[in-house]
């Protein structure tokens, strides 16, 4: 028990809004260094328990399905396990001559488990040897806007990982909220007034949906 206690207490815990680590690895596209990627780039880092198992290649062929999308975002692919790059190699071809999917993004090889260490993937709890799966959203500025954590053996749901990003960067562009299962096209939340006077000036502007002093909504520009 002091030893699983030891080990939590050396667990890196990321916080939202805080800078990631940067790190240099070997990737089936080379040499990677995350701090390297282009100005204005968002990231979206995540790991996986083990290559060639059944959950993991359902998961590499739904992010193969929404590479696209991410990209018209400005959001790039990174993924994460404790293989070597050959093992990565054997299975990125296995996937596209079965399923004749795709993979074209990066895959770090984190077999010192570097990388999975930083980012708190490893789940002794879990499992000693494999990472979880974990979602990072990484803005431009290299700071951790969410994370979301799923076990061995659920898949994601990528649907919310595409949401994920539109909230985040509407959030970022508009100076707003997003409310509970919030999508594109849908009303967002303006922030809370801080003042008396800015409470009583909320409740009287034409321009939003109020409904009380510190719950207003407004819609935005389609785009």
């Amino acid at each position: 028990m002091q030893e699983d206690a030891l080990n939590q207490a050396h667990t890196p815990i990321l916080q939202l809004g805080a800078p990631v680590p940067d790190f240099e690895a070997v990737t089936t596209e080379g040499p990677l260094r995350l701090s390297t990627y282009a100005p204005g780039q968002w990231v979206i880092l995540f790991s996986h328990p083990a290559d060639f198992t059944p959950v993991c290649t359902t998961e590499f062929m739904a992010f193969a399905g929404i590479q696209e999308e991410l990209s018209k975002r400005n959001v790039a692919l990174l993924g994460n396990s404790i293989d070597s790059v050959y093992s990565h190699i054997g299975w990125v071809r296995n996937i596209e001559q079965n399923w004749g999917v795709k993979i074209s993004f990066p895959i770090i090889a984190d077999l010192d488990m570097n990388v999975a260490r930083s980012f708190g993937m490893l789940h002794e709890a879990s499992s000693k040897t494999a990472a979880v799966r974990t979602v990072f959203f990484i803005d431009p500025e290299r700071k951790l806007r969410a994370m979301i954590h799923y076990p061995l053996n659920v898949g994601r749901n990528f649907d919310e990982i595409v949401r994920v990003v539109d909230a985040l960067q509407t959030a970022d562009a508009e100076g707003v909220a997003c409310p509970a299962d919030w999508r594109p096209g849908d009303d967002v939340i303006v922030p809370p007034p801080a003042t008396v006077a800015e409470a009583a000036k909320r409740v009287a502007d034409p321009e939003l949906k109020v409904t009380d002093w510190y719950f207003s909504k407004k819609s935005l520009p389609k785009r």
